[in-house]
C-alpha cells in the first residue's frame, strides 16, 4: 500500500516562506514522477509543480514560477516544495501526488497516488 504524508504547512504573512515535505511509504521515489497540487475553497484542484522520475526535469504552473521550487531526495523517499514570496492567493490545501498507471495527467506525469494534504494560509 502506497502512503504519502505531507507536512510543513502553516500560516504565514505575505512574502513569507515555507518548506512542504512529502514522505512516502510503499513507493519507490526513483521509479516515479511526482508533483504538488493545491486546492483553494470553492476552486478546482490545480497542478503546481512536477518533477521527473530522475529529478532532472521540473515543470511549474505559471502562477508559481520563480517562487516555488520542487525537489526530491530519493535516499530519504521525500519530496519537497519550497514556497517563497507567498501571496494570499497561494492559500490552499497542498497535496503531494505520485505517478502511477491510469492517473491524472499534468506536467508530464500521470498521478495515481495522493496524500491527504497540508494547509497553507497566507495573510496580507
Amino acid at each position: 500500500t502506497v502512503q504519502l504524508v505531507e507536512s510543513g504547512g502553516g500560516s504565514v504573512q505575505a512574502g513569507g516562506s515555507l518548506r512542504l515535505s512529502c514522505a512516502a511509504s510503499g513507493y519507490t521515489y526513483e521509479r516515479g514522477c511526482m508533483g504538488w497540487f493545491r486546492q483553494a475553497p470553492g476552486k478546482e484542484r490545480e497542478g503546481v509543480a512536477a518533477i521527473s522520475t530522475g529529478g532532472g526535469s521540473t515543470y511549474y504552473a505559471d502562477s508559481v514560477k520563480g517562487r516555488f521550487t520542487i525537489s526530491k531526495d530519493n535516499a530519504k523517499n521525500t519530496l519537497y516544495l519550497q514556497v517563497n514570496s507567498l501571496k494570499p492567493e497561494d492559500t490552499a490545501m497542498y497535496y503531494c501526488a505520485a505517478g502511477g498507471p491510469g492517473g491524472i495527467l499534468w506536467g508530464g506525469c500521470a498521478y495515481y497516488y495522493w496524500g491527504q494534504g497540508t494547509q497553507v494560509t497566507v495573510s496580507s
